[in-house]
């Protein structure tokens, strides 16, 4: 049966994409055989269950989003790419929807053979046999790692038979991350559409939010913009932070009552396709920018204006958190808020009483995403086809050595950056973030 003939009631990827990674990795791996799980299903209380969520290493080679699902791939001159998978069951699809099932799923997915879940322990074995390397998540799950020592020690107990079992175990994440940092065109398609989402997102926060609302509500509109645009989750817990709040880094209270005047800080993207957005804005609630106010946010502005200056080909990772510091760091000193040269603030670190994390991430499939940021001790340089956040801040919380007008700012500015050929992409370049832009918006 043709792919286009088979009724299937769900959203598929770009299977032909993660086809191609599949191919990619085995060439990558040369020998031995691969083994991948996906996540479980977790239970949130009694017999509730969170939404299940697929493992972003699983789903980067398959698009699979169905629990209870395995990919073995025997390496070598022709690969087999196996798939394990649930069986279709007609009872169960009416209570918890449909099911691909081995038969389908091979032909959809582009396998070259699957096998029902309940066969993974029987053939296994079989497929370590002769094996000399396993390559497979270590210590992520150790029911995981369990299971593949078991199965190990099957294969152990035929040696005398004349067959030989695996005698290495490698962490086949480490080179997916490899491939992970490199962004596809359907990747940046996808992350492009879901910074475009969560940029209207918080435009349409920044025109909403008024005194006497509460944060729960500013997220509300949020996560209505997110669903409504075909983005059914958030990439991670929405921080919508008024005031002294602000100044938690991680807040997710997102229940105090706005006032007029003070600054709200929103860190909020969606997850679209299985790809995060990861945007952050801080704004004054339904007023124009106080004086202390508008000096902290135009300095977070210019740094975060240089730190995007310095993303492109071939400057390592670290050189735009140096970038951040710099620009903070003599900002902080202009505003006497740091005492000392440039040269000593940045030596001593007193600028971590107001700045205390690093200007950004890698992103993708998750928000905070895989790949290494060093190479035998030294950053790794950017290349046409990451992804990173450009996220610097400032938080003033009051203290002794801070005047009261600076006290309980705090302001993050951030945006998703994709490293093109020639410089960089600002993926999120539709969120506003100049004083005169955002004050249009937010004026009563």
């Amino acid at each position: 049966m043709k792919r286009e003939q088979i009724p299937i009631p769900v959203t598929l990827p770009d299977i032909k994409a993660h086809a191609k990674r599949r191919a990619r990795l085995a060439k990558l791996l040369g020998e031995g055989l691969m083994l991948l799980p996906t996540s479980h299903e977790q239970t949130r209380n009694a017999d509730a269950h969170y939404d299940f969520r697929w493992d972003s290493y699983f789903y980067y080679l398959t698009g699979f989003r169905e629990p209870e699902a395995v990919i073995a791939i025997t390496l070598g001159k022709k690969p087999r790419h196996i798939l394990f998978c649930r069986d279709k069951n007609m009872e169960r699809e009416i209570w918890d929807g449909f099911r691909f099932g081995p038969m389908m799923a091979k032909e959809v997915f582009s396998f070259d053979e699957a096998y029902s879940i309940r066969e993974l322990e029987a053939m296994i074995p079989d497929l370590m046999t002769n094996c000399d390397v396993v390559h497979t998540p270590l210590g992520a799950d150790p029911e995981w790692d369990q299971t593949i020592a078991r199965w190990i020690n099957i294969v152990r107990s035929k040696v005398r038979t004349g067959v030989t079992a695996p005698v290495e175990l490698r962490d086949v994440r480490h080179p997916i991350n490899a491939m992970r940092l490199l962004k596809d065109e359907v990747e940046i398609d996808i992350m492009a559409r879901a910074g475009k989402i969560s940029s209207d997102a918080h435009r349409r926060a920044m025109k909403f939010a008024k005194p006497g609302m509460f944060e729960y509500q500013v997220e509300a509109e949020i996560l209505h913009e997110f669903i409504t645009r075909g983005a059914r989750q958030a990439a991670y817990g929405s921080i919508v932070a008024t005031g002294a709040n602000a100044c938690v880094l991680h807040y997710r209270e997102n229940s105090a009552p706005l006032k007029k005047g003070d600054l709200l800080l929103i860190d909020a993207g969606c997850e679209l396709e299985s790809y995060a957005a990861d945007i952050t804005r801080t704004f004054p609630v339904a007023a124009k920018f106080s004086g202390p106010q508008r000096d902290v946010y135009e300095l977070v502005l210019e740094s975060q204006l240089a730190c995007i200056k310095v993303v492109k080909p071939g400057v390592p990772f670290q050189k735009y958190h140096d970038v951040a510091v710099q620009v903070l760091a003599q900002g902080l000193i202009d505003m006497k808020l740091c005492k000392g040269s440039l040269d000593k603030v940045i030596e001593t670190e007193s600028y971590k009483q107001f700045y205390m994390h690093r200007a950004g991430h890698w992103l993708g499939l998750d928000v905070h995403d895989a790949g290494d940021y060093k190479h035998q001790g030294k950053s790794v340089k950017l290349e046409a086809g990451m992804v990173l956040t450009v996220e610097p801040g400032l938080y003033i919380r009051p203290a002794d050595n801070v005047p009261k007008h600076f006290w309980d700012i705090g302001v993050r500015i951030e945006d998703d950056v994709l490293v093109t050929k020639t410089g960089n992409k600002v993926l999120t370049a539709s969120c506003p973030k100049l004083v005169k832009d955002i004050e249009a918006l937010t004026a009563p």
